[in-house]
C-alpha cells in the first residue's frame, strides 16, 4: 500500500494518502480485510477537516472463490478505453502471479461494478453475508454516530433503551472497531467521545453488563489457577470449575484452561455426577452441559484461526520466490501460521514431497533468521521496570503491541519458568513474568471492550 501526495477534494492542499488499486487476496489474504475496513483509498486532510473515501480505481481478486471484481468511479469521467487502459495491467498483475492451473475461465470475463457498495456486496456475498445482514450493520454504525453526537447523558441514555435490540455482540464488536480506528488514526476527540459512550454503554445495557462482568472473572480465574501453580491437576481444575458462581467464571476456566480439559477430565467430572443424587446431581449435569458448550465454542473459534493461519501459508507457497514472499509478509506471521507452517513440514516429510518440503524449510529459515519478534523484545524491556504502574504505564504507551500474541507469549514464558520451580533465579523471573502478564491480560480485555 503505497503512500502518495495527492490534493485534499476539498481545500487541494497536498496530503499523504495510502492509494491501493489491486486487492489480490490470493497472494495477500490481508488485502480484503484492509478493503473492507477502509484503511486503503481514504484521505483525511488536517488543513480542512475532511474525510473521505478517494476515487480510483479498483481491481479485487480472490481465486478460491473464483472472484475478479472491477470498479472505475464514474465521477474520474474517463471513457472506456481510458478505463480498460488503466485496469489493464492490474488485471494482468492478477493473471501473472497465478500457476498455469489456477488460470481458470473467469479471468476472462471480469465483473465491473457500477458502485464501490455493489462491489463491496458481491465480496460479502461470497461470504454468506447478505444485504439483509449489511443493513443490519448500517443501523449499527449510525446509532453509534448519534451516541457520539449526542453530549446530554439523559438524552444518550433514551438513545440506548430505544435501541437496546441492537446493542448486541456485534455492536460492541463494530464499536470497539470504530474506536481502536479513532485511536490509531489520532482523532483524540472522537476517542474521548467514544470512551463516554462505553462507559455508559457498560452500566446501561444487558450485553455491556455481561461484558464487564466476564472481565472481572478472567482475571479472578486466572488468579486461581496461578495460585495452584505446579498442583494444578485435573481433579484440581474440576474443583475450581465447580466452585464457580458465575457462567462467565466457568467460560473463564475454559479459555485459559481448555488443554485440561480433555477425556479424562470429563470422565472424572461423569463419576462426580454418578455419585451425585436430587440438586446436586442435577446441578453438576447443568454445568457439564454448559461445559462442553463452552469447549465447543472454544474449539470452533481455534479451528477457524488454524484455517486462516493454514490458508495464508498456501498462500505464500504459490509464489515462486518463497523467501521473498515469507520476508515480504513477515509482520503478517502469527503463532498459528508458525505452527501450521512446521506441521505442514512434517506432513511434507512423511510424505516424501520434497518440492513442498523444499520451499517450506526455506520459508522457515527466513523467519528463524529474522530478528527475535518484536513481542520478546518488548517484554525484555518489561522486565526492566521497576513495579506494575511502571509496567502498565508501558504497556499504555504501546497500546499497538497488546496483542493476543503478546499475551500468548508471556503465557508460555510463565509456564516455562515455572517448569524450573527448584531454580532460584527461574522462579523470581516468573513472578516478573507472571505480574506483566496479569497486568497485559487485563489492559487487553479492557481494550477488546472498546
Amino acid at each position: 500500500m503505497a503512500q502518495t501526495q495527492i490534493a485534499c477534494p476539498r481545500c487541494k492542499q497536498l496530503i499523504a494518502a495510502n492509494i491501493e488499486q489491486l486487492f489480490d487476496v490470493t497472494s495477500d489474504p490481508q488485502a480484503k480485510q484492509r478493503l473492507l475496513s477502509g484503511q486503503s483509498n481514504q484521505a483525511r486532510c488536517p488543513y480542512c477537516g475532511y474525510q473521505g473515501r478517494l476515487a480510483t480505481p479498483i481491481v479485487y481478486h480472490d481465486n478460491e472463490k473464483e472472484l475478479l471484481l472491477t470498479f472505475f468511479p464514474s465521477e474520474l469521467g474517463l471513457p472506456l478505453n481510458e478505463q480498460e487502459r488503466m485496469i489493464g495491467p492490474l488485471i494482468k498483475q492478477v493473471t501473472d502471479r497465478l500457476p498455469p492451473e489456477k488460470r481458470k475461465a473467469y479471468l476472462l470475463k471480469p465483473q465491473a461494478n457500477l458502485t464501490y457498495e455493489s462491489m463491496i456486496e458481491t465480496i460479502l456475498g461470497k461470504d454468506g453475508i447478505t444485504p439483509e445482514m449489511l443493513k443490519d450493520q448500517q443501523e449499527r454504525v449510525g446509532l453509534i454516530e448519534r451516541l457520539i453526537q449526542v453530549t446530554t447523558k439523559d438524552v444518550r441514555s433514551e438513545l440506548i433503551k430505544q435501541n437496546a435490540k441492537i446493542i448486541d455482540e456485534q455492536f460492541f464488536a463494530l464499536f470497539s472497531r470504530i474506536a481502536q480506528s479513532a485511536l490509531s488514526s489520532g482523532q483524540e476527540q472522537i476517542a474521548r467521545a467514544l470512551i463516554d459512550v462505553q462507559t455508559q454503554l457498560l452500566e446501561e445495557t444487558e450485553y455491556g453488563r455481561r461484558l464487564k462482568e466476564s472481565v472481572g472473572e478472567l482475571e479472578a480465574a486466572q488468579k486461581s489457577l496461578q495460585e495452584a501453580g505446579q498442583s494444578l491437576t485435573r481433579e484440581k481444575l474440576l474443583d475450581l470449575v465447580l466452585e464457580s458462581k458465575t457462567d462467565a467464571r466457568i467460560r473463564a476456566y475454559v479459555s485459559l484452561a481448555r488443554g485440561g480439559m480433555d477425556y479424562v477430565f470429563f470422565q472424572n467430572l461423569s463419576e462426580r455426577i454418578d455419585k451425585a443424587s436430587g440438586d446436586e446431581k442435577a446441578r453438576l449435569e447443568g454445568i457439564r452441559t454448559k461445559l462442553l458448550e463452552y469447549v465447543n465454542d472454544m474449539d470452533k473459534q481455534l479451528e477457524a484461526r488454524y484455517k486462516q493461519a493454514q490458508e495464508f501459508i498456501e498462500s505464500l507457497l504459490a509464489q515462486d520466490d518463497i523467501e521473498k514472499a515469507t520476508q515480504a509478509n513477515l509482520e503478517h506471521f502469527t503463532q498459528d501460521a508458525v505452527d501450521i507452517a512446521q506441521q505442514m513440514l512434517r506432513q511434507a516429510s512423511d510424505k516424501n514431497d520434497y518440492a513442498r518440503m523444499g520451499k517450506l524449510q526455506k520459508m522457515i529459515q527466513v523467519l528463524q533468521a529474522a530478528s527475535a519478534p518484536p513481542e520478546v523484545m518488548f517484554i525484555e524491556q518489561l522486565i526492566q521496570l521497576p513495579d506494575a504502574n511502571a509496567i502498565e504505564a508501558a504497556l499504555k504507551q504501546n497500546d499497538a503491541m497488546l496483542t493476543q500474541q503478546l499475551l500468548d507469549t508471556l503465557s508460555g514464558l510463565v509456564a516455562q519458568m515455572e517448569s524450573q520451580s527448584d531454580n532460584p533465579e527461574a522462579k523470581a523471573m516468573g513472578e516478573k513474568l507472571s505480574e506483566i502478564y496479569k497486568i497485559a491480560l487485563r489492559l487487553s480485555m479492557k481494550k477488546n471492550l472498546g
